[in-house]
């Protein structure tokens, strides 16, 4: 699924956060511009020009219109750049014209989708360019803020990393706590004979082991059935053979785990076809940017 895609496909539930993120800081209520300039919207348009702080990967352009376009419909931007994009440090990424009570009001609320998708991008790009093995991925996990994954997910998109499962009924994936709780991964492949499963759990079903021992079961009994394995805290030494395991068996393999900057490039290997990667979402850096008349 492409950006463009994936903003069409979830408009409605983008539209609704970002009136709540307007709401929770009550902008019709802003005793400041109101005392100043009173609540109605008055006076001719003025430009106000959006600076970026730091080196980063734009991201949530779009969004960041959004927000402006909510509170004025008649707001209009000059985009000097668009989500994906390199930027420097001291550029103006866009101009946005509006009367002045709106650009005080939404000001914060659109700088704030602003500087943690681009920080979102800009981590993920980092991973992204890291990678050593062609067709590699990086992916997406669902550790990410409440009520704010829609752009989390879009922003690592846009930083260069794939979509994963967006939530819990995106697609089948057996974790650790499932095998725990029916009490063995056996138990569980037993259990799977005689689940009539859809055609879009068939698509997309994904099971993580932790060592050798429950690999070995997987491919014994679903092989026909799993179409991703999870190497999820998979003893380092151990991926070699996993991936010899897995090699022909038309099982696509994700690395999961205390993935980092720092160790990235000594846990990759050509065979795993996707990395997961919690800190894009969990440990990112806001980029810094700011409104200026």
């Amino acid at each position: 699924m492409t950006l463009k895609e994936f903003y069409k496909k979830h408009s409605k539930d983008i539209d609704i956060a970002v009136k709540s993120a307007l709401a929770e800081d009550k902008v019709k209520d802003d005793i400041t511009t109101n005392l100043l300039f009173g609540k109605k919207i008055t006076g001719k348009p003025i430009t106000a020009k959006i600076l970026c702080k730091e080196d980063c990967i734009l991201a949530g352009v779009e969004i960041f219109q959004k927000v402006f376009k909510t509170l004025y419909s008649k707001t209009t931007f000059k985009n000097y750049s668009g989500d994906g994009q390199k930027i420097r440090n001291n550029s103006v990424v866009l101009e946005v014209k509006a009367p002045l009570t709106i650009l005080l009001e939404g000001e914060r609320t659109a700088l704030n989708f602003l500087q943690r998708m681009s920080g979102i991008a800009t981590l993920t790009n980092e991973f992204v360019r890291k990678l050593r093995f062609k067709n590699a991925k990086i992916l997406h996990t669902r550790k990410t803020t409440p009520g704010f994954r829609l752009f989390e997910l879009a922003a690592v998109k846009t930083g260069g990393g794939d979509f994963h499962r967006f939530d819990l009924s995106s697609s089948v994936m057996i974790k650790d706590n499932h095998i725990e709780a029916v009490g063995s991964i056996d138990r569980v492949l037993d259990a799977l004979k005689n689940i009539r499963l859809s055609k879009k759990q068939k698509h997309r079903f994904e099971i993580e082991v932790k060592g050798i021992e429950e690999l070995s079961e997987v491919l014994k009994k679903a092989r026909n059935t799993v179409k991703i394995v999870m190497l999820d805290n998979f003893p380092t030494d151990d991926i070699p053979k996993a991936l010899v395991m897995l090699n022909n068996s038309g099982i696509k393999t994700e690395l999961s785990g205390g993935i980092r900057l720092d160790n990235f490039e000594q846990l990759q290997q050509e065979g795993i076809d996707y990395y997961s990667v919690g800190m894009l979402t969990h440990s990112y850096k806001s980029i810094d940017f700011s409104l200026e008349f």
